[in-house]
C-alpha cells in the first residue's frame, strides 16, 4: 500500500528580534546538547554570531561552519562537521539554507531554517538547489523542523532581495499551468490543494504589492509569510511542481549561460513573462505584477545580454528532461526564441 508523506515545519516564528529566542525554541522542540550553526562569511556577522550566542545562552554546545557556495563540496563540509549535533541551523540566504538543509538530511539530523533574506521559497520547502555541472539542480531534502525568521534582520537586507522573493512567488502562475499541462498530456500526478495554495500565494503577494517597501518590517513579514506558504505547497505535493515550471528551467539555463547571472527569483520572474505568452495567457499581467514589486522585466533589468536570453530559452528543456512543460521535449528553435523574447519585450 502506498502512503504519501508530507513534511512540514512543526513551528514557525516570524517577527522582529525572534532570533534571540532560537535557543528556547530548540528546547521546546526537545532538541538538546549540541548544535551546528551554518552561515556565510557575510551572514555570520549579520545573524550567525547572534544565533550562536542565543544557543549558548540556552546551554547548547555550539560549533559554527561557514560556507561560500551551494555546492556538493559545501554540503560534504557541513556533513563532516555535524558530529553529535542534534540540530543544524542554516543562518543566511538561500544558498546557506539549501546547503544546511541537504547536509542535515543526509546525516538524519533535524534542521532549522533561519533566513536573513526573503529572496526565494526554499526557506520552508523540502527541496534544495545545489550547484552541479555549471548550473543548479533541485535535490530532495527534508523540511525544516522550524522556521525562525527575524523580520528586523530581513528588513535591513537589500530591497533587491525582497523584490526577488516576490518575483519568485509571481512565477507560481506559470509553474501551475505547466503542471496542469503535464497532468493532461503525461498523466503526471497533480494536487489540486497544492496548486490552489501556490496560486493563492501569488495572488496575495500582488494584492500586497503596494505595501511592500524598502526598510519596513511589515514588508519583510508579508514576503516571508508568502514564501513560507509557497514552500508549504511544495511540501503538500512532495514536489517542486507547484512553484517550478518552464520559468525555472529558463532561470537554471541562464545560470549556466550568463557571464553574470541575476538573482534566482528575478530570472524566474522574467521567465514567467515569456512562458505565460507561450501558454496563451496574459503576459502583460505578469509584466505589470513584476513592475509592482519593483522586479526586473527584461534582459537589461537582469543585467544580461539579449543573446544569453535566447540561448537560455533554447537550452531550458534540456535542463530537466523528465519535467514536461510548455517548452515540450524539443524546445524552441532559435527563431521562435527570438520572436518570443521580442514580442514580450524581454529583449
Amino acid at each position: 500500500m502506498y502512503y504519501k508523506k508530507i513534511q512540514m515545519p512543526r513551528e514557525v516564528h516570524i517577527g522582529p528580534n525572534v532570533l534571540d529566542a532560537v535557543g528556547p525554541i530548540c528546547k521546546d522542540l526537545r532538541l538538546f546538547d549540541e548544535a551546528l550553526v551554518v552561515s556565510g562569511e557575510h551572514t555570520y556577522d549579520i545573524a550567525g554570531r547572534q544565533a550562536v550566542e542565543a544557543m549558548e545562552n540556552a546551554d547548547f554546545g555550539v560549533d559554527c561552519i561557514t560556507v561560500a557556495d551551494a555546492s556538493l563540496d559545501s554540503v560534504k563540509k557541513v556533513q563532516d562537521g555535524i558530529g553529535n549535533a542534534s540540530v543544524v541551523l542554516g543562518v543566511g540566504g538561500g544558498k546557506i539554507i539549501d546547503v544546511a538543509k541537504l547536509a542535515s538530511t543526509n546525516e538524519s539530523v533535524h534542521f532549522i531554517s533561519v533566513p536573513t533574506t526573503a529572496s526565494h521559497d526554499g526557506i520552508a520547502s523540502p527541496m534544495a538547489s545545489i550547484k552541479k555541472d555549471k548550473g543548479s539542480v533541485s535535490m530532495q531534502a527534508q523540511s525544516p523542523i522550524a522556521v525562525v525568521a527575524d523580520t528586523e534582520i530581513i528588513k535591513n537586507s537589500p530591497f533587491k532581495l525582497l523584490s526577488s522573493g516576490c518575483a519568485d512567488i509571481v512565477s507560481n502562475y506559470t509553474a501551475i499551468r505547466d503542471w496542469q499541462l503535464s497532468h493532461r498530456l503525461t498523466n503526471e500526478y497533480y494536487s489540486e490543494s497544492a496548486a490552489s495554495l501556490s496560486e493563492m500565494t501569488a495572488k496575495l503577494i500582488l494584492k500586497s504589492a503596494e505595501s511592500i517597501k524598502e526598510g519596513l518590517e511589515e514588508s519583510a513579514r508579508i514576503v516571508v509569510k508568502s514564501l513560507f506558504s509557497s514552500g508549504m505547497a511544495i511540501s503538500i505535493a512532495n514536489s517542486s511542481r507547484p512553484a517550478s515550471g518552464s520559468e525555472h528551467l529558463f532561470s537554471h539555463a541562464l545560470d549556466r549561460i550568463a557571464k553574470k547571472p541575476a538573482l534566482h527569483g528575478e530570472q524566474c520572474g522574467v521567465g514567467c513573462i515569456m512562458m505565460m505568452e507561450l501558454q496563451g495567457g496574459d503576459w502583460r499581467f505578469i509584466q505589470s505584477a513584476l513592475k509592482a514589486v519593483k522586479a526586473p522585466i527584461n534582459a537589461e533589468g537582469l543585467g544580461v545580454d539579449p543573446e544569453e536570453i535566447i540561448e537560455a530559452l533554447m537550452l531550458a528543456p534540456k535542463i530537466r528532461p523528465d519535467r514536461y512543460t510548455i517548452l515540450g521535449e524539443r524546445g524552441l528553435t532559435r527563431e521562435a526564441a527570438v520572436n518570443l523574447a521580442t514580442r514580450t519585450e524581454v529583449i
